[in-house]
């Protein structure tokens, strides 16, 4: 598979995400952006949700994941690593849903973490503005919740991060795709 095709994983997994997210949000009229976490429409015992979310989380981590290790890879030697992990932990969240209790807070945690830290790292190796707003405005979204300075569900800052994040993705895999032969 050459390069532009494996990049344009970087544009359609985050693509996917946000598409699968959006239909389980529409299968679930109980689901509020004051009260709940993403995460609570993958709960797979008692969600109609449920196969939307945890589906969508999944291919989208696996997309992003072969772009991270291919065409990713060759165009950003370090950043590429924190982004495969966090590819790989968005599965996770998706495998080890609510259901898990402690080790889906485990897994949803190091993805966003390692989003974070593959948005520093890119930011810094390819002095992407992109990716260091991103940084900002990720990891500014999670303390401000945490010092309770907005009232939201947890689903908020992460819609917000993960927004923020899948900018850089998709602009550094329209990079590649653009790029002349």
């Amino acid at each position: 598979m050459n390069e532009r095709m494996c990049a344009l994983f970087g544009v359609i997994g985050p693509v996917l995400a946000y598409i699968f997210i959006g239909a389980a949000i529409a299968s679930a009229p109980w689901f509020s952006w004051w009260d709940n976490a993403l995460s609570d429409l993958g709960h797979a015992a008692n969600r109609d949700s449920a196969p939307f979310y945890n589906f969508g989380l999944a291919c989208a981590g696996f997309l992003v994941a072969i772009y991270a290790v291919t065409a990713f890879g060759r165009h950003s030697r370090y950043a590429r690593i924190c982004l495969a992990a966090s590819a790989f932990m968005l599965q996770l969240v998706a495998v080890f849903d609510e259901i898990y209790g402690t080790l889906h807070m485990i897994v949803s945690v190091l993805f966003f973490v390692f989003i974070g830290i593959a948005s520093v790292v890119y930011a810094t190796e390819k002095k992407s503005l992109i990716a260091a707003a991103a940084s900002v405005i990720g990891i500014g979204s999670w303390v401000l919740y945490w010092a309770g300075l907005y009232k939201a569900g947890i689903a908020v800052p992460e819609i917000i991060s993960a927004t923020a994040v899948a900018s850089w993705i998709i602009s550094s895999a329209f990079r590649i795709i653009w790029q002349r032969s």
